[in-house]
Order: structure tokens, then sequence, then C-alpha cells
């Protein structure tokens, strides 16, 4: 009898002293995890509160906020393991292996990820530009975390992932607002000079659209075999260009009758030599 209260009194002496031991790392603990949550709550919200009054496109502010958040509250968690004597070395282990394995397995979508929010921080491109990149040219449709969606000319539907395309690279027809209209026309040989470049001028004068300044150019860019070659530029806002590009090539086939010109075709002489 007096063994079992002995041993009775060991165990309450052991479960007293952890008491003692642990009680207070316990209490600790609790005040840290709701002083912690309360502090990454507050963090969360400031964070959000900046990036809402920031640039950055808002499609990423409740993305950005939610990682933050986690971020902070797992760093509280650790804290409050720590503080109650969980090992933290194995967990930390396991959990950089889990993250590595998923890191491996969601390789290709992470890089779209990461893309995508480069894309949506540093705006190489908005919606509504036109871009050619990846081998495709379209108008941005919608830009989203992991992909871009165009719109080709065709009116094809394009879904390009947001890795290579924050990478590759990439042409914006959109992003200036003004763009040079560039084009090469011929004249036959024998046709006068000044006739030519009279007919572009008075083309271009007739045409709001282009530009005075800069000024637009014009000059003789090559010999060819069976026409004279030559360059001509003007300066268009980026929304005017393809409809001055198309009616100048209209107006250069209709009317350069009108100025003595011709527009040459290739020819070939044949001489036949009687034996």
């Amino acid at each position: 009898m007096n063994q079992q209260i002995s041993v009775a009194n060991d165990y309450l002496d052991k479960i007293t002293n952890l008491g003692y031991e642990y009680i207070p790392k316990l209490i600790g603990a609790i005040i840290v995890l709701i002083i912690g949550l309360w502090v990454s709550k507050l963090i969360t919200k400031k964070f959000r509160q900046t990036l809402e009054k920031s640039k950055i496109d808002q499609s990423l502010v409740p993305f950005l906020s939610s990682l933050v958040n986690i971020v902070l509250k797992i760093l509280v968690a650790i804290t409050v393991m720590g503080m109650v004597g969980i090992q933290m070395t194995s967990f930390v282990a396991i959990l950089g292996a889990a993250g590595l394995a998923i890191g491996l397995a969601l390789s290709g979508t992470l890089q779209n990820f990461a893309g995508g929010v480069i894309i949506l921080i540093l705006k190489p491109f908005k919606i509504g530009d036109l871009i050619e990149a990846q081998g495709f040219l379209g108008v941005v449709k919608e830009i989203s975390v992991f992909s871009t969606i165009l719109n080709t000319l065709d009116n094809k539907l394009v879904i390009v992932p947001n890795g290579p395309l924050s990478t590759g690279a990439l042409v914006n027809y959109s992003a200036e607002p003004i763009r040079r209209v560039d084009w090469t026309f011929g004249i036959a040989y024998g046709d006068n000079v000044d006739n030519f470049k009279k007919a572009i001028n008075q083309f271009i004068s007739e045409d709001s659209r282009i530009l005075q300044e800069p000024a637009g150019f014009i000059g003789l860019s090559e010999l060819g075999d069976s026409s004279v070659n030559f360059t001509v530029r003007a300066w268009v806002n980026t929304a005017d260009y393809w409809g001055v590009f198309f009616d100048m090539n209209e107006k250069v086939y209709t009317k350069f009758p009108d100025y003595d010109l011709n527009i040459p075709f290739p020819q070939m002489d044949v001489h036949v030599q009687k034996q």
C-alpha cells in the first residue's frame, strides 16, 4: 500500500513539474499566437492598401495579399511550435522536400505564373494593344496570371503561355503614339522623276492623317531589273497606320497615269537569230 502511494506521489510530482515547465511556455505560445495573427492581419491589410494605391495591376492585389498573409501565418505557426518545444528541424526538412517535389511537378505552371506576375507588374503591353510574339500577331484580349489571350487579325483566338511570353522577344505596335509608314514604289525607266515626287507629295498633302512633323522622306533606293524603285516614308498616328498604308497604295495605282507615270512589271526581251 505504501509502495502504491509512493508511486502515485512520484507521478504527481512529475505532472506538477511538467506543469510548472510547460504551462508558462503554453501560455506564452498562446499569447504569441494571438498577437502574431493580429499583427499578420494588420500587415496584410496595410500591404493590400499599398498595392491598391500603386500602379500595379489590380488583378494581382488579391493574390499577392493572400501570399503575404499565408507566409506570415506560417512564420507565426513555426514560432509558436518552437516555443512549446516541438522540434522544427524535421518539420522544415519535410516541408522543404514537399515544396521541391511540388515545384518540380509544376515547373511549367510556376514558370507561366512567374511570367504572368512579371507581365502584370512591368506592363510591356496592355489590353487592346497590337503585339507580335511567339509567332503570333494579334490584339491583346485578356491578360491572366498564367496566360495571355490574343485575337489575331483574322479573328482567331490564341492563348499564349506567360512563361515564354515574358522571356521572349516581343513587338508592341501600339506602344508609341505615332508610327512611320514605309512604301516602295517603282516607275518605268524613262519616266520623269520630278513627276513622281510631285505625285507623291500631292498624295501626302491631300491626306490629313499624315503628320507634317516628323517630316516625310522620298528617295531613290534601287535601280531594278525592270523598274526604278523609290522608298517613301511618312509619319502617322498609330491608329491611322493601316488606313494610310492602303489608301496610298490605291492612289498610286489609280492616279499615276495622270502624272505620265507607268507602274512597271517584269519584262524580258527575246532576240531570235536566224541561221
